[in-house]
């Protein structure tokens, strides 16, 4: 297994967008641009929807934005390549010009990631780890683009969800790691891939409250972590609260993660998330706004 020594900060280079980890939590915000999001958010192709949503993000304090076009929730089916790239470039460019925080694409498609960053896009976000096509993390390299990379069991509408795993931790943290090294050969730094070990593909209640516990264990592996657990289904099952009405477990879940130490957390409600950010970076990275009083 690759295992490097664990950064302390960094900056990932996106493009022209430098974002600094490690000295506090980043906040990623999530644009859905289909009809059928899991959590009752997406925005389909309207780009003034879009932009609003966007400028309200970045003025409540996100970090960067995330913009995907095909849904994975659990029973979703797969996006044609061509309506992914009508849903996602367009939106990518006129958010590329709009605001000034980076622009991710979720995608697990080569094609549609090298049209993002070539409509502007700063980094990728593949939920499938480099490991459904060699040929994503190529396109990373060649644009010297920052990636995510994912773990999840297979797609949604390919393998029974959820997953059985030996040990969970223990398997996710082997299948970044291969990840990470499909990146390195590609050649694209370690500390330029950030990880992402899935919670809520193809994992069980039980399966994602232990990621949730060990998250720390994350940090052998030498990158930078992000976990999206917002209003996942886990959430729901706990407090028995359909998706728009889980704000309170996902902030829990984002508070304990930055005691973890994760870099970067991916959020439908940026302003509640910020806030929870902010005062658990105080207590655990000693992070303090400059110019801020006791």
């Amino acid at each position: 297994m690759l295992e490097v020594p664990i950064p302390r900060t960094g900056v990932l280079h996106a493009r022209g967008r430098d974002l600094p980890y490690g000295e506090r939590t980043l906040v990623m915000g999530i644009i859905n641009v289909t009809p059928d999001s899991f959590s009752g958010d997406g925005v389909g192709r309207r780009i003034d929807a879009v932009l609003a949503r966007a400028r309200d993000m970045v003025a409540e304090g996100a970090d960067l934005i995330d913009v995907g076009g095909e849904s994975t929730r659990p029973g979703a089916q797969p996006v044609d390549e061509e309506e992914e790239l009508a849903r996602v470039v367009p939106a990518v460019r006129a958010l590329a010009e709009a605001v000034p925080v980076p622009i991710s694409v979720d995608t697990r498609k080569p094609r549609v990631a090298e049209a993002a960053l070539r409509a502007g896009a700063h980094l990728i976000n593949d939920v499938t780890g480099l490991q459904r096509d060699p040929g994503m993390a190529e396109v990373a390299a060649s644009f010297g683009a920052p990636v995510i990379v994912m773990h999840s069991p297979g797609e949604p509408w390919a393998v029974p969800w959820p997953a059985v795993y030996r040990d969970v931790v223990d398997d996710v943290k082997a299948y970044l790691a291969r990840s990470l090294e499909i990146a390195v050969r590609a050649g694209l730094p370690v500390d330029q891939v950030v990880i992402d070990p899935g919670f809520g593909f193809g994992k069980s209640v039980t399966d994602n409250l232990e990621l949730l516990r060990r998250l720390g264990e994350f940090r052998k592996l030498g990158s930078p972590l992000l976990i999206g657990t917002s209003r996942k289904s886990t959430i729901g099952a706990i407090l028995g609260r359909p998706a728009d009405d889980r704000l309170e477990g996902s902030l829990a879940t984002i508070a304990l993660a930055i005691a973890e130490g994760v870099d970067i957390v991916r959020v439908h409600d940026v302003r509640a998330s910020v806030r929870v950010a902010r005062m658990a970076d105080a207590i655990v990275r000693g992070h303090r706004v400059p110019g801020v009083a006791g």
